[in-house]
């Protein structure tokens, strides 16, 4: 059961959205009950109110659409030209959107999911020789 809504999404959003939230916001609301509503205090009661897992829902549907629409950073009329803003990262860190829902799960449910999902470390391994 989704605890946002479209227009609390669009509250948020940086550009008017001329599609249906719908989708971004029942799968916000999935990982939500699934990294967020498992959180309880020491006495055993639940971490969130339901007010504070609505906002973490609602910045987490703003991610979601934010990576399915790549909004135009600028554009320009002479020798025609677009720009579009994006970022190269993984999982909530494409996005400020994923970011602050991650700094407002402050159990650290989604840091730790983006972290299992999207956490790769390079690494390179020197099977040659040294010279001095």
């Amino acid at each position: 059961m989704a605890r946002t809504t479209a227009l609390a999404v669009q509250g948020i959003l940086e550009e008017t959205v001329t599609m249906s939230l719908t989708p971004f916001i029942e799968a916000a609301s999935q990982l939500v009950e699934r990294a967020c509503t498992i959180a309880v205090d020491e006495e055993g009661a639940a971490y969130y109110t339901d007010a504070e897992l609505e906002m973490i829902e609602r910045w987490l549907s703003a991610h979601f659409y934010q990576v399915a629409v790549t909004p135009v950073d600028s554009e320009r009329a002479g020798s025609v030209g677009v720009g579009y803003r994006s970022k190269v990262d993984l999982g909530l860190n494409l996005t400020h959107y994923g970011q602050q829902a991650m700094m407002l799960d402050t159990a650290g449910g989604l840091k730790a999911l983006n972290d299992q999902t999207g956490g790769f470390t390079a690494g390179m391994t020197w099977l040659g020789t040294e010279y001095d």
